[in-house]
């Protein structure tokens, strides 16, 4: 691979990397852009129809809270095993099918007769993100050569932000024009012409190395500890404190005891709960789980309020939407360098504050609101705040770890992040007494929104006392090596290095080291990092509205091609 001619780039299929330059590479780029752009601009689109959907069905609130929740559920539970089961049995075949999935689901949602159709169909919508969304950075890593591969990946987030960011304005074009059932159909087409080219030219990859059974268990628990707390907060404003709430809240408690024992005895773990043992990511992921939760909360009531109260169209509340996702897809590269100058600590503290003070604004948006003078100026200072956190959340958590495990640590942060968003959906009504009629009412949302925006701004606030308390401002440096046994004076190999295979665990350094061993420092506790490898986010351009974004990190030597990998045209 090393010899391979700049830009000669090789046929699909041969063994060799594909590079961005030949026509295989571009619609390898091409096709996973498109798979994965389903799966974002759902998390953004439905939320402008779920006025219209509710009114066309006949819902209430929580159906509309089932609709956004049980997409959600499935997603943030199957994440972890979708990615594991596209390295077993092929990145392609998994990639493909879960594009197939997604658009087979997407069109019975667009066709539901009633609520009860239009949940169970999300629910499986969200299997078959699980299944794409890690695949499409799954085939990218594996099939582009390595000189390429930053590139490919810029050019991956780059478009999945665009389609992050128009995401609000299409939806409400659609629901405002054909109908709130093409928001869903919408991915037929584009599944239509995704599923072809991925099989007519990009290559199958898998991993050899992947064996042994899938943790299928883990990820019941996971998703069925979800479920039942979310069923219990989504039911508790009609039954109260009755057994139909009591008995799955506390049944969910317990299933979450079980699932932490079923993956801390698993030979392999779907969540490997050692990565756990970094003080560093654990705490990078609970400031995760403030800020996404109340993203969660406050995006699904604010497209709500702005139609419901405000008094906007779909077209009209989407388009309100734009400012926020736009400073994210403009300066979200700029705010990542920012990270790697400052350190991460003050950007996870002031982010969080900047998007607290844009919740509060909100509250102003009510029964005859002017947009540029009670709006726009609330979603300015939350988008200012979701660039300054979100791209050196996510470096920082690829660099509380060691290389090996950047992707899974990056994964793990994103279920982490879909699951604070579910449980916010649910908990946020409860919290701030809306009862189940209460969007049909201009003046009952509103009045439960003004209620909603200071709880969301208050965990915000928890997350950025919890950032300020807990995260290191040398997060993001390198980690050398420190000789271990030497006299002074005496010197060390230059350059020696702990390597790790990936996927490989990585145990604690030993007690007693041989004299002038490598010994790794681990200034982020938990990482053990060879020297100057440090984990650095490729997807630079991003719209973290639903989660950060997947990303595999960046080795500053970027190793070959493993030759363990296998491909094939089959």
């Amino acid at each position: 691979m090393g010899g391979a001619t700049p830009g000669a780039g090789r046929a699909p299929g041969n063994g060799e990397p594909v590079r961005l330059s030949v026509p295989a590479g571009r619609w390898l780029v091409f096709t996973t852009v498109l798979g994965s752009a389903m799966a974002l601009l759902d998390s953004t689109v439905v939320n402008v129809a779920l006025p219209r959907i509710g009114l066309d069905l006949g819902a209430d609130l929580p159906v509309l809270q089932w609709t956004v929740n049980a997409y959600m559920l499935t997603l943030a539970g199957l994440i972890l095993l979708g990615g594991a089961l596209g390295d077993r049995f092929g990145r392609r075949r998994v990639f493909v099918t879960g594009v197939v999935w997604f658009s087979l689901a997407s069109l019975v949602c667009g066709l539901a007769p009633n609520a009860g159709v239009l949940i169970a169909a999300r629910a499986l919508q969200g299997i078959g993100g699980a299944l794409l969304t890690p695949g499409s950075l799954a085939l990218i890593q594996s099939v582009i050569h390595p000189d390429d591969r930053a590139r490919a990946i810029g050019l991956w987030s780059g478009f999945g932000g665009i389609g992050a960011a128009i995401g609000p304005f299409l939806g409400g074009w659609l629901v405002d024009g054909p109908g709130w059932r093409w928001v869903f159909f919408i991915n037929v087409p584009l599944a239509a012409v995704c599923v072809p080219v991925a099989l007519r030219h990009v290559p199958e990859t898998s991993n050899p190395r992947a064996h042994g059974r899938f943790d299928v268990l883990g990820a019941l628990l996971g998703a069925a500890t979800l479920g039942l707390i979310t069923y219990a907060l989504i039911a508790a404003p009609q039954k109260g404190a009755s057994p139909a709430v009591v008995v799955p809240a506390v049944a969910g408690l317990a299933m979450g005891v079980v699932f932490v024992a079923v993956e801390r005895r698993r030979r392999e773990p779907m969540l490997p709960l050692s990565i756990f043992s970094s003080r560093q990511f654990s705490a990078v992921n609970a400031v995760t789980l403030c800020v996404y939760a109340a993203f969660g909360g406050f995006f699904f009531l604010s497209v709500l309020d702005l139609q419901v109260v405000v008094g906007y169209s779909a077209l009209a509340a989407g388009t309100a939407l734009l400012p926020t996702t736009t400073l994210m897809l403009l300066l979200s590269a700029r705010s990542g360098e920012l990270g790697k100058r400052i350190g991460p600590r003050i950007p996870l503290t002031v982010g969080p504050l900047l998007c607290a003070a844009g919740m509060l604004l909100m509250t102003r948006a009510g029964v005859g609101a002017v947009y540029w003078r009670d709006i726009l100026p609330a979603l300015l200072v939350l988008g200012m705040g979701m660039v300054v956190v979100v791209a050196p959340l996510t470096a920082t958590v690829l660099a509380s770890v060691d290389v090996a495990r950047a992707g899974l640590a990056s994964g793990v942060n994103n279920a982490a992040a879909r699951a604070a968003g579910l449980i916010a959906v649910a908990a946020l009504p409860l919290l701030a007494g809306m009862g189940p009629e209460a969007y049909r009412s201009a003046d009952a949302f509103g009045d439960t929104f003004r209620r909603a925006m200071p709880i969301c701004a208050g965990v915000l606030v928890v997350g950025a006392v919890l950032a300020w308390r807990t995260v290191r401002s040398d997060a993001l440096e390198p980690v050398g090596l420190e000789p271990a046994g030497l006299e002074a004076g005496a010197g060390a190999a230059a350059g020696a290095g702990v390597g790790a295979e990936a996927g490989a665990e990585v145990g604690p350094a030993p007690e007693r080291a041989e004299p002038g061993a490598a010994v790794p420092v681990e200034r982020a506790e938990g990482a053990v990092r060879p020297e100057g490898l440090l984990c650095r986010p490729e997807c630079a351009y991003h719209c973290g509205v639903a989660a950060p974004p997947l990303d595999p990190g960046d080795l500053s030597a970027p190793p070959p091609l493993d030759p363990g990998e296998r491909r094939s045209d089959t």
